[in-house]
């Protein structure tokens, strides 16, 4: 997203937020699966991304916010079943994935990649997989679970991030019905 020049930029994306004791709950169920492979994701970490930007030029945020704020959004908070657990072999990562994503989540998804084309987005690089990283640099099978993954992740917002040395900070949110 960025040119060759050497304006400033930052690592940007659009995700679902994990609230606090939604992220504990997690956090202790991955405890309680005792993982021998991976480092697990911080729990404050934990999100469910819509749609990553990239390196975006600073001067650029702005323009993409406004964009975001004409986004077409669902008009209800969104609820989504994060109720199995996937190991992606490629990323290497193990996620908490929906069995199934509510249609409003991925018209959202569709929309802020229509949104963010004039920034230089590539339009659908790959097939959107709902999902929250539980694990990076996994390299097991799918763990057993004496407590089958039964989270539902509760959104009335969606956020930009910034991505900075392993930490995220939101930039931006909109909500995702009207108030």
């Amino acid at each position: 997203m960025t040119d060759e020049s050497r304006e400033p930029f930052k690592r940007l994306f659009f995700a679902l937020n994990c609230p606090p004791e939604q992220r504990k709950a997690i956090a202790q169920w991955r405890s309680a699966l005792e993982l021998r492979s991976g480092r697990p994701v911080p729990a404050e970490n934990f999100h469910l991304t819509l749609l990553f930007l990239g390196a975006v030029g600073v001067a650029q945020i702005g323009e993409i916010c406004t964009a975001a704020g004409k986004v077409h959004i669902p008009g209800v908070p969104l609820r989504l079943a994060l109720d199995r657990m996937e190991v992606w072999r490629r990323a290497g990562v193990l996620v908490l994935a929906p069995e199934q994503a509510p249609p409003e989540l991925l018209r959202l998804v569709y929309a802020l990649e229509q949104a963010m084309l004039p920034f230089g987005v590539e339009e659908t690089p790959k097939a959107f997989r709902p999902h929250l990283t539980l694990m990076r640099d996994y390299r097991m099978p799918v763990p057993e679970s004496a407590m089958p993954p039964e989270f539902f992740l509760r959104a009335d917002r969606f956020v930009l991030f910034e991505s900075h040395k392993g930490r995220y900070r939101a930039l931006a949110e909109w909500p995702l019905a009207p108030a």
